[in-house]
């Protein structure tokens, strides 16, 4: 539903402020503009391009850029996007991969023996630091990626982190992705009861 969004910024001031239609003379006025500075590319990179295949799509709109981010967009976090742009820079490799740790999904028990001694519902997880879907990328790394058929988290990343060009920036914050039902009422939840950790101010 590319579309959706193309149509969202094609009418973006009918989206963000209030206008005047005068009919008889065919004319719109828009009142009290707020657009953002921003320049935004939309790229329909088709339905059957994996993720790889999508960044190597881009390539024409990236030339003469230092660094960019890129995000799958199936999940919310508050990752501090400046700060790690700046570790980015600071490290000086190809890639910097957001590194979190995902959020248990069960309640957990402190057993003694088999008597209950407390319950804790829905802890962090195991401890382990998983992929967080957030990315700063020098564009040099679309050389790493053959065609439309590349799956980005596949030979392109491993041979970043076989080369020494991947870093991770762990993020201790909020991170929740959105595969599930229940990750949907979840976070809807959160939205809904004005607690949402990702929703900028």
């Amino acid at each position: 539903k590319g579309y959706v969004i193309k149509e969202y910024f094609a009418n973006y001031f009918l989206h963000t402020s209030d206008v005047t239609f005068d009919m008889q003379n065919n004319q719109m006025e828009v009142h009290a503009r707020n657009a953002e500075p921003w320049k935004v590319t939309l790229v329909d990179t088709g339905d059957e391009t994996m993720t790889g295949g999508r960044l190597k799509r881009v390539q024409p709109y990236l030339e003469g850029e230092e660094a960019f981010c890129f995000t799958y967009g199936d999940g919310v976090s508050d990752v501090n996007i400046t700060e790690s742009i700046a570790f980015h820079k600071a490290h000086g490799k190809l890639a910097t991969l957001t590194a979190t740790q995902p959020p248990g999904r069960f309640g957990a028990l402190n057993l003694d023996g088999n008597k209950i001694n407390s319950f804790q519902e829905k802890p962090q997880g195991d401890g382990a630091w998983i992929n967080g879907g957030y990315f700063v990328l020098s564009p040099q790394v679309i050389d790493y990626i053959a065609e439309d058929s590349t799956v980005w988290e596949k030979a392109p990343m491993e041979r970043l982190a076989r080369e020494g060009e991947m870093h991770a920036f762990f993020h201790h914050g909020f991170w929740q992705p959105m595969d599930t039902l229940r990750d949907k009422v979840h976070l809807e939840e959160l939205w809904q009861s004005g607690k949402a950790p990702w929703k900028a101010a």
